[in-house]
């Protein structure tokens, strides 16, 4: 099949999907109210309320869902075939990433801008609240550990990404400074910002003392390193200190101060990219040389595949960012279809370009199969194929490959790390909500929040397990995320059945793919946890084990206590909701 064909049907569904279902699903549904004052003025503080042009806070919203995941995902998942990953990617985002990311935003913005882990007290009981942040808890961790994880071997694999990504910092903090306290406009500076990234980034993909390579510092991939690490690993470890510490000082300053900002320039780097990307396809009409389908797989594709994709059909992390900072700084309740419905869709589209790069970057099918031998393989080659293909339809433009691989890297590494410190802010709030639940004020405190955040994420990506030795942990986790941020999503949708059916209104829309979601995740969890990890497992995962057996007792425990809750909110003990 031809791959602009393909771009063109997943693109038609996706404006379709944002025109006629979100728009039923504001009016008829949510029922969104112009004159709703929402908590960004309530509660307007400078820090984490501030009302913001939804077209800025689109930015924010969308690069801190569009990390790594819906790019990484969805380039695995072709090794079953493209039919299935693309049917999942485009449904799922239609059906179920744009009501639950809408949704769970609405029912923030309608209840103090309260992230989901709080509002579950008021929805399922203050039982079910404490179970539900401790699984928000462990993923967030997850996240952390995961894309800290990719950033640094990104940073190790193209080093001339390193400067372009680092010199939008300083950017940004300017840029936020001449906003919010010269009142100047946000988008000529934004844009100006990713012209000297990208100019960086064409100067340092061709000039070798412009790139931060430590492992060359250090003598190369054979040079001893320090401690006895050696080069590689020795790279690996200063890049986690030095994004530990630039997460810890981003998730604790001002929201208008770095992440609107650099988020901002990071929504345009992603139009921008997106558009490379899919005028390259234009340009350069590749074929489709993957396969359709992949009959000898050595893992059935039911259920893993709806695992595996995760954020690129539907993500739990997305509803902690619409409840977590969002549905903070959201000026107009009638914007939240704008900022969820299509930030969702934004992340369908880079899904759906993450599998065309793939599937058209192998010269004919024997190629693919050579690096798609089994899906353990397609797991260590995903990211690493989809760069050289996404550099492949650049190439399209005229653009030379170095300059290309550079360009294709800083997107991944700046998504990863909006995602990054937008995980750790939000980590810092879990625990201070955990604080005031356990009544330990020292937990409630800013700094003491986002140090335990810090030091555990950092610890948990620098675990020394697993084939790859130090600093495998990001590495190991990655399976458990997917379950762990399928299951969160299936929760949220739970939360806003209940909430829809407290106020009369039809809940099917969120009813049904929740019940999909938790069918399929918990199934394929069960075989990963307590059979792939544990039973048949020639050297059992500790660590998966148990962080996945926790995930899996808490979620059903919460599935029981929800449901009670839906059926009979008052035999629940739940409390009333704040409808004004």
């Amino acid at each position: 099949m031809n791959a602009i064909a393909l771009a063109a049907i997943g693109i038609f569904v996706f404006i379709l999907g944002y025109r006629f279902y979100s728009k039923f699903v504001a009016e008829k549904i949510f029922k969104l109210d112009p004159n709703y004052v929402t908590p960004a003025h309530k509660f307007k503080d400078g820090v984490d309320f501030v009302p913001t042009n939804k077209f800025v806070l689109w930015g924010h919203h969308f690069t801190s869902v569009a990390g790594a995941a819906p790019i990484l995902g969805p380039a695995i998942a072709v090794y079953w075939g493209w039919l299935p990953a693309v049917l999942w990617v485009v449904l799922g985002t239609v059906f179920a990433a744009g009501v639950h990311d809408f949704g769970t935003l609405v029912l923030s913005v309608r209840n103090k801008g309260q992230s989901v882990g709080t509002l579950a007290h008021r929805l399922i009981g203050q039982r079910g609240k404490v179970l539900f942040l401790f699984i928000i808890l462990i993923l967030v961790l997850m996240v952390n550990a995961v894309f800290a994880w990719v950033i640094a071997n990104l940073f190790i694999s193209f080093p001339a990404s390193v400067l372009p990504v680092f010199i939008q910092i300083p950017l940004a903090v300017w840029i936020g400074h001449a906003v919010y306290k010269r009142n100047k406009k946000m988008l000529v500076p934004s844009l100006v910002a990713l012209a000297v990234m990208y100019i960086t980034a064409v100067v340092s993909s061709q000039v070798n003392f412009l790139q931060i390579d430590l492992v060359r510092y250090m003598g190369g991939e054979e040079g001893a390193g320090l401690f006895g690490l050696g080069a590689i690993s020795t790279a690996f470890f200063i890049w986690i200190i030095i994004l530990m510490i630039y997460v810890y000082i981003a998730s604790t300053l001002p929201v208008w101060q770095l992440l609107q900002p650099r988020d901002f320039i990071n929504s345009h780097q992603l139009v921008v990219g997106l558009g490379i990307l899919y005028l390259g396809l234009l340009f350069t009409n590749p074929q489709i040389t993957a396969p359709i389908s992949n009959p000898d797989a050595d893992v059935s594709w039911f259920p893993l595949l709806f695992i595996t994709i995760a954020c690129g059909a539907i993500s739990g992390f997305h509803g902690l960012v619409s409840s977590g900072t969002s549905s903070k700084q959201l000026d107009k309740e009638t914007e939240a279809r704008f900022v969820g419905y299509l930030g969702a869709v934004g992340e369908g589209i880079l899904a759906l370009v993450s599998i065309i790069a793939v599937i058209t970057f192998f010269p004919n099918r024997d190629e693919f199969f050579a690096t798609y031998s089994s899906f353990q393989a397609a797991s260590g080659a995903g990211l690493g194929t989809f760069i050289q293909g996404a550099s492949q339809l650049a190439e399209g433009l005229l653009i030379p490959a170095s300059v290309a691989s550079t360009i294709v890297s800083i997107i991944v590494v700046s998504f990863a790390a909006t995602t990054l410190d937008t995980s750790v802010r939000l980590m810092r709030y879990i625990i201070s909500e955990l604080g005031v639940e356990y009544k330990i004020p020292s937990l409630e405190k800013k700094h003491v929040a986002t140090t335990i955040a810090v030091v555990a994420s950092a610890a948990l990506v620098l675990l020394p397990e697993g084939p790859n030795g130090f600093g495998s942990g990001g590495y190991l986790l990655w399976p458990l995320f997917g379950t762990s941020n399928q299951l969160l999503a299936g929760i949220s949708l739970l939360l806003i059945s209940i909430w829809l059916k407290k106020l009369g209104r039809n809940y099917a829309i969120t009813i049904i793919p929740m019940i999909f979601l938790m069918f399929m995740t918990l199934w394929a969890m069960f075989q990963q946890v307590f059979l792939q990890w544990a039973w048949y497992a020639e050297s059992p995962n500790t660590l998966l084990f148990v962080f996945g057996a926790i995930i899996f007792v808490f979620t059903l425990w919460i599935i029981l206590t929800a449901i009670q809750a839906l059926m009979n909110p008052r035999d629940a003990g739940i409390s009333e909701i704040d409808l004004d």
